[in-house]
């Protein structure tokens, strides 16, 4: 038993640390939600603007995130080796905001000019023209999103994951106000549609920001480390480590993303149906995914803190927790996919319609790969965040890249297209990308993590 008590001891500290997390990235994806409810009901072409526009801001939206990623393992390292070292975790969230102010500008111009970008994609004029109007305002909030996880990747590092939650919690309610004044003309306010939509969520993003701020200087623990002392008095080598750890970071995320975007490209060759059920069968793993993310954003902290004290026995055991952890959800979520696909995907297109019954065939018959690759899913992420704590995301980087671009894409289209499978071909295709991303990233953990005493 006395054994095992190290072993108790990380599960329940990565645990207090992790269900927060998990709690918050679903309480984000409630304000994805809201905005797609909205624009649902304001029109079909309001909401296929803003999910093209979404798109165009969210691959820019990465790029700027992966220096703001590094916050987290870097200051883990930093308290690992000596706790309450408030110099060091100052620089740290100090040229994290130098990152952002530097990154911000070049990111806008892009979402700025989104209408011509979308044009010379082949998009066309009119869906160009609705995410344009989305995008514009939408691209004031792109650095108010980043200077947000600025501080949330601060105070997860310090295990106070809680700090952000509220917040998040709080945005929601201020998103959705801000939707149905905006978007419909509310409480006295002009009705802007699409337009609105796009200044509600720069809204939400800024609100998040201040409120991020206000929490961080009012918290004790938060405040104790004065991160806006000294905020022009630049730390180079800090500067250089979180563009070294936190670009590749941000192109592992690219990587990934672009493989789901392309799979939603490939089903709309195959019809309308292919491309409804893929985003229903996308929709439920991306929910389940949630929770093996804020486990393995927990491990990263725990890693990096048994890191920077030089324990290796604790690196490997946060890591291992982690992904166990991981693993014993997935497991149920696998099975629940598999079991229920028909009754899943009933809850997105009635069943009572007998138009809806290719549609339906089809997101089950997805939802059932969906729930062979959930503990695949989970493996990835926590054995790519584990060695995130460990400062090594460059070659975890090549391996995404590799899993989802050499392996991924070419069975989808290979299986899709070549072989005519269709949808079951592209997501047997998404499967293989994850399998060999989790085999290759866990046994790099387990490399990195032994102890060479």
């Amino acid at each position: 038993m006395a054994a095992a008590s190290p072993w108790l001891e990380e599960g329940r500290a990565l645990l207090k640390l992790a269900l927060p997390l998990v709690v918050t990235q679903l309480a984000q994806m409630a304000i994805l939600t809201t905005d797609v409810i909205m624009l649902g009901r304001l029109s079909k072409e309001a909401l296929a603007g803003a999910a093209l526009g979404n798109t165009v801001f969210y691959f820019c939206w990465l790029f700027g995130l992966g220096p703001t990623a590094a916050i987290s393992p870097l200051i883990a390292h930093i308290l690992g080796a000596r706790r309450g070292d408030r110099a060091g975790v100052r620089a740290v969230v100090r040229m994290g905001f130098w990152t952002v102010a530097l990154m911000a500008v070049p990111l806008m111009l892009p979402l700025w000019f989104a209408k011509d970008v979308l044009l010379h994609l082949g998009q066309t004029q009119a869906l160009a023209e609705a995410a344009s109007h989305f995008v514009r305002p939408l691209s004031l909030g792109l650095p108010f999103s980043l200077g947000f996880q600025v501080l949330r990747n601060y105070a997860t590092a310090l295990e106070r994951p809680k700090a952000s939650l509220w917040v998040v919690l709080a945005t929601i309610l201020f998103n959705a106000a801000a939707d149905y004044a905006l978007i419909f003309g509310h409480f006295g306010l002009p009705r802007l549609g699409l337009l609105g939509s796009g200044i509600a969520s720069a809204s939400s993003y800024t609100f998040s920001f201040l409120a991020m701020c206000a929490v961080t200087y009012f918290h004790r623990d938060l405040h104790v480390y004065r991160v806006t002392r000294r905020l022009l008095r630049p730390d180079w080598g800090k500067f250089r480590e979180l563009f070294r750890l936190g670009m590749p970071i941000g192109l592992t995320m690219i990587f990934e993303a672009a493989l789901f975007n392309a799979s939603t490209l490939l089903m709309g060759s195959f019809g309308t149906a292919s491309v409804a059920a893929h985003m229903v069968a996308l929709n439920v793993p991306s929910i389940t995914f949630m929770v093996p993310l804020g486990i393995a954003m927990a491990a990263t902290v725990r890693v990096g803190l048994a890191a920077g004290a030089a324990d290796q026995p604790g690196v490997r055991r946060a890591g291992f927790t982690a992904l166990a952890m991981s693993t014993a959800f997935m497991s149920v979520a696998g099975v629940v996919l598999a079991l229920f696909p028909h009754r899943i995907a009933a809850l997105y297109f009635s069943s009572a319609d007998a138009s809806n019954a290719q549609v339906l065939g089809l997101a089950a018959l997805f939802l059932q790969v969906a729930a062979a690759f959930q503990i695949l899913d989970g493996l990835q992420v926590t054995a790519a965040l584990s060695l995130r704590g460990l400062k090594d995301a460059r070659m975890p980087m090549w391996i995404a890249g590799a899993s989802y671009w050499l392996v991924g894409f070419p069975l989808c289209l290979g299986l899709g297209v070549g072989l005519g499978m269709k949808g079951l071909g592209v997501w047997i295709g998404l499967a293989f990308a994850l399998m060999t991303a989790a085999i290759l990233l866990c046994w790099r953990f387990i490399i990195l993590s032994r102890d060479r005493n």
